[in-house]
């Protein structure tokens, strides 16, 4: 048991990679749609690309959107507005007007015209109450069909305009009156109904939408058949009108019915073996490649997170409308990739992306190329992202790749572009204003992450951070060394085409464990008086080799990034200590001296920009010796430095060549040769 739990500690970065990719897998798979996918890809009004397509099963021709919501839109037109009856209300406006008339008009008006009058109001109350009075008023059509319901029975039937609404009151007394010819009683009679009249019309909705609802249910959503080994579309044919219908009924019949559930279980494990394959070549090129980032648990992850992200977000997309496909702005991917990492990195994981959302988008293959272009350009055009203008100039030429290779395919497609839709370039212009995204994700990213781009490392070479401030004070002779080897580092860096930024940053805060004791070090003695003078050679070579350990403790507590420690614990690499190991040896000629007492700790440098800080800042600290310079003197001083390196295999784990060492030292000696002023030595 004890030997399987330590064999577990051994393997715990292997087995957190395991389940990480497990993990990730099984979250794109449940993210893709979990039917088959149809294998031909088409489009309203473009020519059908693939051979002749013929029914290989019989199917139903479903019916369109605006199909199904113009007979549902028929059915609600059609449909029987149901009102309710109150039954007293009628008799009780009877009694009640027959009250109130007698109170209205006195016995002075003659009998024939009081007689007259009279049956005018009956008439009136009669004509409201034939169909009956509405509690409120209703905007539907007037030749709306109605049932009128007394109780459950049907009362009546007949158009929604044949009810009274209030509104209609007035119009109705004052018709009456005229056919009467009383209209000089009109103002009294108004008066007398207003407050007589009730409504006894109440609209049941309950009891009219339920019946709505059964009729909706009846509408079929299938119009007509096409049966097995049926001509759907000939090759060239364009897609359009019943042709497209049939098309995208045949893809829904693929994409649903047609799938048992053994089947469904059979595509998701094809769909779960493809992302898995994507997956595992990206972690075999980062165990092959960049072995750095494989070892490093937290870039996996954060590789993989990026991944599915995006996948992510598309998947959302393309669920809501697929025509805004394009908005989403992929090419953020490579460019956060290569402001981390690299360009070779940020591309095999672009390509890898766009193919797994090959599996979920429309025209797929038109999508990938599209996506694949704009990668590579993306990866060609940004070189320094730190440079906002730079940002801002790569972003326009991938949005003009876009709108180019999308111009191209749809002539490819259409033969011409009068049906061009120009709203498709306004998504390729939103997804590069998306891009520009990218700055604050990288900041976001360095925080969640603990990642380091070069848009920190600008920030870090500013002079007047707080630590780089502190080192100037203290050991002013330290700064001014490690600006001039950040100098040279940065010219030797750009030679061979390593990262300047990187390097520069390296060489400013290499030295800051001087900080602790800068009176121990040569360049900080103005007074003349050396503290190495009271002390044992082993003691000041300890205090020497110690500014290493010391700048680790002060970077920790400044929070600097690992990136940039690397250089403070690698730029002696295991030296050793050379004045003091042979002050000792003279001291002590006859006793054994041991070398690692005199060593500084190490590591060696391990990269290229570790390996050109080594050799800048040894060049630079033993330049301050060279007594009348010239540039014979220069050019043995910087051979014989370095070659000394490379006897020590100081650069035996970086990768770096012979053939980029010789063009650092080309560098350094025109550096050098500039600092010295050196004319041109002419022949005697």
């Amino acid at each position: 048991m004890k030997d399987f739990i330590n064999k577990l500690y051994r393997n715990h970065s292997l087995i957190y990679k395991g389940l990480l990719f497990v993990f990730t897998t099984f979250l794109i798979v449940y993210l893709f749609p979990k039917s088959g996918k149809f294998k031909y890809n088409f489009e309203r009004g473009k020519p059908w690309q693939s051979e002749n397509l013929y029914a290989p099963f019989d199917f139903a021709i479903k019916k369109t959107k605006s199909e199904i919501s113009s007979e549902r839109e028929a059915v609600i037109a059609n449909s029987i507005l149901y009102f309710d009856l109150d039954s007293r209300i009628q008799p009780k406006v009877n009694e009640d007007f027959g009250i109130h008339f007698m109170e209205r008009f006195s016995d002075s008006i003659p009998v024939s015209k009081y007689q007259k009058l009279q049956e005018a109001g009956e008439d009136i109350v009669s004509k409201l109450y034939s169909f009956g009075v509405l509690s409120k008023n209703y905007n539907y059509a007037e030749d709306r069909s109605i049932v009128i319901l007394d109780g459950r029975e049907k009362k009546q039937e007949g158009a929604f305009n044949d009810l009274v609404a209030q509104g209609q009151l007035t119009t109705i007394i004052e018709n009456v009156l005229d056919d009467y010819d009383l209209s000089e009683f009109k103002t009294d009679f108004a008066a007398l109904f207003f407050d007589l009249i009730e409504p006894n019309l109440e609209y049941n909705k309950d009891f009219s939408e339920k019946l709505l609802k059964d009729q909706f249910s009846e509408i079929a959503f299938t119009r007509g058949s096409v049966a097995r080994e049926t001509l759907i579309v000939s090759k060239g044919e364009v897609v359009e009108g019943d042709k497209y219908q049939i098309l995208k009924s045949l893809q829904s019949e693929y994409e649903s019915q047609v799938w048992s559930e053994s089947n469904y279980y059979w595509v998701l494990f094809a769909y779960t073996l493809l992302v898995a394959l994507a997956l595992l070549m990206l972690l075999l090129f980062l165990r092959k490649y960049r072995v750095k980032v494989f070892e490093n648990n937290t870039k996996v992850t954060f590789i993989f997170f990026n991944i599915s992200l995006l996948i992510f977000i598309t998947t959302l997309v393309i669920n809501y409308n697929s025509k805004y496909i394009y908005v989403v702005p992929i090419c953020i991917l490579p460019l956060v990739f290569k402001a981390f990492f690299d360009a070779r990195l940020g591309l095999f994981a672009h390509v890898l992306t766009v193919l797994l959302l090959g599996f979920i988008v429309p025209n797929s293959y038109e999508y990938m190329f599209l996506q694949i272009i704009a990668g590579i350009v993306t990866i060609l055009t940004v070189s320094e992202l730190y440079k906002r203008a730079n940002l801002f100039i790569s972003v326009g030429q991938i949005t003009l790749i876009y709108i180019v290779a999308y111009f191209a395919f749809f002539v490819i497609h259409e033969g011409s572009v009068e049906s061009l839709q120009w709203e498709t370039f306004i998504w390729f212009i939103l997804c590069g204003l998306a891009t520009l995204f990218v700055q604050p994700l990288i900041y976001a990213y360095e925080k969640l992450f603990g990642l380091v781009s070069d848009v920190s490392l600008l920030e870090l070479s500013d002079t007047n951070t707080k630590l780089l401030k502190e080192l100037a004070n203290k050991a002013p002779g330290t700064f001014h060394h490690s600006l001039n080897v950040a100098n040279l580092a940065e010219a030797a860096a750009n030679e061979i085409g390593a990262n300047a930024m990187l390097v520069r940053v390296g060489a400013l805060y290499h030295d800051i464990g001087k900080m602790k004791n800068p009176t121990y070090y040569t360049e900080n003695q103005s007074t003349g008086l050396n503290p190495h003078d009271e002390l044992s050679s082993k003691e000041s070579a300890r205090i020497i080799t110690d500014h290493v350990i010391n700048g680790i403790e002060i970077a920790r507590k400044n929070n600097l990034p690992d990136r940039v420690i690397d250089f403070i614990r690698t730029h002696h690499g295991t030296s050793v200590v050379y004045y003091f190991y042979m002050q000792e040896k003279k001291t002590y000629p006859n006793e054994e001296v041991d070398k690692l007492e005199f060593s500084y700790p190490g590591p060696k440098p391990f990269s290229k920009e570790t390996a050109i800080l080594m050799m800048c800042d040894s060049i630079e600290a033993a330049s301050k010796s060279l007594k009348e310079p010239t540039s014979t003197k220069i050019e043995a001083f910087v051979e014989n430095i370095i070659n000394k390196q490379i006897e020590e295999e100081q650069f035996l784990n970086a990768n770096i060549t012979f053939k980029e060492i010789q063009s650092i030292k080309k560098v350094l000696k025109h550096k050098l040769a500039n600092i010295y002023h050196l004319r041109i030595e002419y022949p005697e």
